[in-house]
């Protein structure tokens, strides 16, 4: 069943007029999405240590064009955060995919574009090949392919992704040390990229800090992860070995300032895995709907309503 209220706890101030649902994504699992705006469905998906509040700047003007379903990826937000199984295979991004179109199809939408950034981008590309009829279009925010990004690991990725190798740590090892400061977690992770914590609206911030210390969320956050290292390079290289690439229609943006941008030459590393990309890079760091919300918009909205870009 869907349970709706007129917003989730903390969504009113940045969502005004948009819906919470608590809403079936499997056995046991239930997600938190907001829904808002009119227009053809469009499902944006967050990244860490965020949730769905990332959207926040940007949503406004979405929903003049689109139905948008603001979601909380498994693990993350006011979602379900099941235990991890001994594989992780219940935080795969084929799992999470999983849970994504079972949400939309719950709301009535078989098909849908996608706006995804970070761990939300890396669950939206595993939708897109595990459900492609499902979905219109997408746009990928500043990633390069798990796969990718894992193989050319070097120093200064490392150095800057130092939470990637901290979080696939065996449990409770990071779990503790994140609940022992979870709001800590926050202004550290977030505060110390290229742009510091001025992009975040301190309501925003608060929900974050919020919703890290949830009971679970450090325990789902370190699973996803565990499971980008594991299971998740299983199924990458499965597709690279069957020459199975993304088909979708696909914009990536990423930003100037970013990690992803200084390691990594991110529209090669797509073009290899899918058959209709395009991108340019955003002027702003990793976190772009917040640092760079009218450059997005600029860049996603033609995109999105299948009119040809400027660039790319």
């Amino acid at each position: 069943m869907t349970h709706a209220s007129s917003s989730a706890a903390g969504a009113a101030p940045l969502f005004p007029g948009f819906v919470s649902h608590r809403i079936p994504a499997a056995e046991g699992v239930h997600l938190h999405a907001v829904v808002g705006g009119e227009g053809p469905p469009l499902l944006l998906v967050h990244g860490h240590p965020q949730t769905h509040a990332i959207w926040h700047k940007v949503a406004p003007v979405l929903a003049r064009h689109f139905t948008l379903v603001l979601v909380d990826l498994r693990g993350y937000g006011d979602s379900a955060k099941p235990a991890g199984e001994a594989d992780h295979a219940n935080y795969s991004k084929r799992t999470m995919a999983a849970d994504l179109v079972a949400v939309m199809r719950h709301l009535g939408h078989e098909r849908f574009s996608v706006l995804a950034h970070d761990r939300g981008a890396r669950v939206a590309h595993r939708l897109g090949l595990d459900h492609a009829d499902a979905v219109e279009r997408m746009v990928l925010l500043d990633i390069a392919p798990t796969l990718a990004m894992y193989e050319q690991t070097s120093d200064a990725f490392a150095r800057a992704y130092w939470h990637w190798f901290f979080l696939i740590q065996p449990a409770p090892l990071a779990e503790r040390l994140i609940e022992a400061d979870p709001a800590g977690y926050v202004r550290d992770v977030m505060g110390r990229r290229s742009a510091g914590l001025a992009p975040f609206d301190p309501r925003a911030l608060a929900e974050y800090q919020r919703c890290l210390a949830l009971p679970g969320t450090a325990h789902g956050i370190c699973e996803d992860y565990r499971a980008a290292a594991g299971i998740d390079l299983v199924h990458d290289r499965a597709d690279r070995d069957a020459g199975r690439h993304l088909r979708v229609p696909l914009l990536v943006l990423w930003g100037a300032q970013g990690v992803v941008h200084q390691c990594f030459v991110p529209l090669a590393e797509w073009q290899r895995v899918a058959t209709d990309v395009r991108g340019h890079p955003l002027p702003c760091g990793h976190y772009v709907a917040e640092e760079a919300p009218q450059a997005l918009l600029d860049a996603a909205l033609p995109f999105l309503r299948g009119q040809a870009t400027a660039q790319g």
